[in-house]
């Protein structure tokens, strides 16, 4: 829909839906799963306001909702086909930052795992790049969650859901064993990818069922170790009633994190394919509310040319 205001013109719309089959809509929204998007220019700023919302229900209890910009060519995180996405040149770690402003209004409840930022990608445990062979190309996924009731599952009793080592800005590696200097609490949850030959003991392997192949997932939450490069810093920054405009620079952050590969070979490109921001209720029976509002979503990728210096467009 086109709108007027003050003279300026303006894309309006939005769409919204539900997973139920039978969901007989005018007798309410009781126990039904619903989600919606809507969208409307910011005059002041030129950017655009981006409402979302998303409920499950007994029938649909695991559900996602992304704001989410992929490659314009190519593959995407997540998936083994070419996609047609917004993102013409593709951010590389460590070469890339992201500005968002986040207000959540409702969180989605204890099983809500809101990410500030996703961010996904696929190369081989070599360090290739993928190709569709869903044997063996691996998904990887980097989350920063900032739902305060997510805990720490990764704990010096519970090492398999830790990465085998953390990277400190300096560049220190630190082992998980290490427990008077490992930062357990910076992490949610590490897996492994199903097809990796040569994991560290103990480890947990990533659900198999969630992507056509094999995935790998970092997840992280709020932590002076992330602090440094823009991220929360603390349980409850950027959640209900504290809304923030974020500048975070995560090619640097992306750089520091643990993602398997064969030993021998040679590092792989971190290059990202996709970047979002929302929800993922999980498992959440009794049916769940998330609320949130993106503006001024922006990925800034560093520019080639020497001379342009450390000026991201």
């Amino acid at each position: 829909m086109v709108v007027f205001s003050d003279n300026n013109v303006s894309l309006v719309g939005g769409y919204y839906g539900t997973y139920d089959l039978d969901p007989k809509l005018s007798a309410g929204v009781a126990d039904k799963s619903f989600f919606s998007v809507t969208w409307q220019k910011n005059f002041s700023t030129s950017s655009w306001i981006l409402s979302h919302k998303l409920t499950t229900s007994s029938k649909y209890p695991w559900l996602m909702l992304y704001l989410r910009a992929d490659a314009a060519n190519g593959f995407n995180g997540g998936y083994h086909y070419k996609g047609r996405g917004i993102m013409t040149k593709l951010p590389e770690s460590p070469n890339f930052k992201v500005r968002l402003t986040l207000d959540v209004k409702q969180g989605g409840g204890p099983n809500s795992q809101f990410y500030l930022l996703d961010i996904g990608s696929c190369w081989k445990n070599n360090g290739d790049p993928c190709d569709g062979d869903v044997l063996t190309d691996v998904t990887r996924y980097s989350e920063m969650i900032i739902n305060p009731a997510t805990t720490s599952w990764c704990r010096p009793d519970k090492l398999l859901s830790c990465p085998p080592y953390h990277i400190i800005s300096t560049g220190e590696i630190i082992h998980r064993n290490d427990t008077s200097r490992f930062p357990y609490s910076a992490y949610h949850l590490y897996c492994a990818p199903g097809n990796a030959k040569y994991l560290e003991k103990p480890y947990d392997i990533c659900d198999p069922y969630s992507n056509p192949q094999a995935q790998e997932l970092v997840q992280i939450l709020p932590h002076p170790e992330w602090a440094v490069h823009g991220y929360p810093e603390r349980k409850g920054d950027g959640w209900i009633g504290d809304p923030r405009t974020w500048e975070l620079d995560t090619g640097a952050l992306s750089s520091r994190l643990y993602f398997y590969q064969d030993p021998g070979t040679k590092p792989a490109k971190r290059v990202w394919s996709s970047i979002n921001v929302g929800t993922e209720i999980y498992v959440s029976p009794n049916g769940a509310t998330a609320e949130w509002i993106v503006t001024d979503f922006d990925v800034l990728v560093r520019k080639d040319s020497k001379e342009d210096g450390q000026e991201y467009m």
